[in-house]
């Protein structure tokens, strides 16, 4: 039987709940909802889901606390589509900065949310070309680090795990993909986003800090991601490809 994409919607206004449901099922989706984070926390340990939309404006813990506390645990890597009322940029920058894939600013069209939950899973499955035959178990090693594709985290040198949102990992990969090449944001953008997605130049600088961080990089001298003045980003070091170890 072919998979149905199941995807999980955390509002807590019950009539957009049931428009977004009733025309996502039409759709062909599976869909699940949930009015809260204590809700949100029963699904996900009964059932997966490949994908959350989750409203930033909620009583209790808001959606930025449960896009944090997602990114922190073992749904680190399921996509999170964010819904708000407010929609300027800074607003934006902290729902990525918190992980989200996307950004959905209300109102919008139930039409127009089907169509960002299509490409957000699209690019998820989408491996970068020319790592296509990397098979399950390999890690790409770089420097101290190597990334494991099939956990979609990083392991540092003593081999501790370090978790990366969605995101994250696409960013790396294409990256990793082209080591020692320059890539403009707009290439970037097209490579890990898609022009489906409404998204800016500067939520790829904010994934590049992002992903600094995680390698524990010294942003004024990045021994892995360097800035080209004017021109984007390269990745300095050569990938080889190892065997994944048994831990």
């Amino acid at each position: 039987m072919d998979h149905i994409d199941h995807v999980l919607i955390i509002d807590d206004d019950r009539d957009i709940r049931d428009l977004l449901s009733g025309y996502l099922k039409k759709n062909g989706l599976r869909v699940t909802v949930a009015a809260d984070g204590r809700q949100m926390r029963a699904f996900l340990d009964a059932d997966r889901v490949d994908l959350v939309v989750l409203d930033i404006m909620m009583p209790g813990d808001d959606g930025l606390v449960l896009c944090r506390e997602l990114r922190a645990g073992k749904h680190k890597t399921t996509p999170v589509l964010m819904l708000t009322a407010r929609g300027d940029e800074t607003d934006r920058i902290v729902g990525l900065e918190m992980g989200a894939d996307d950004y959905l600013v209300k109102p919008f069209s139930a039409r127009e949310l089907l169509a960002r939950i299509k490409s957000i899973l699209r690019r998820t499955r989408m491996l970068p070309p020319n790592l296509q035959v990397t098979e399950a178990g390999r890690l790409l090693a770089f420097g101290a680090w190597q990334l494991d594709t099939t956990a979609r985290h990083l392991i540092d040198g003593a081999g501790t795990v370090v978790p990366l949102s969605g995101a994250e990992y696409r960013l790396l990969r294409v990256l990793l993909d082209h080591p020692q090449r320059v890539l403009s944001r707009d290439q970037l953008l097209n490579l890990t986003q898609g022009r489906e997605a409404e998204l800016f130049d500067r939520s790829i600088d904010l994934l590049v800090s992002r992903l600094r961080q995680r390698l524990r990089e010294d942003a004024r001298e990045p021994a892995y991601i360097k800035t080209v003045r004017s021109e984007g980003y390269v990745f300095a070091m050569p990938i080889t490809i190892a065997e994944a170890r048994e831990r």
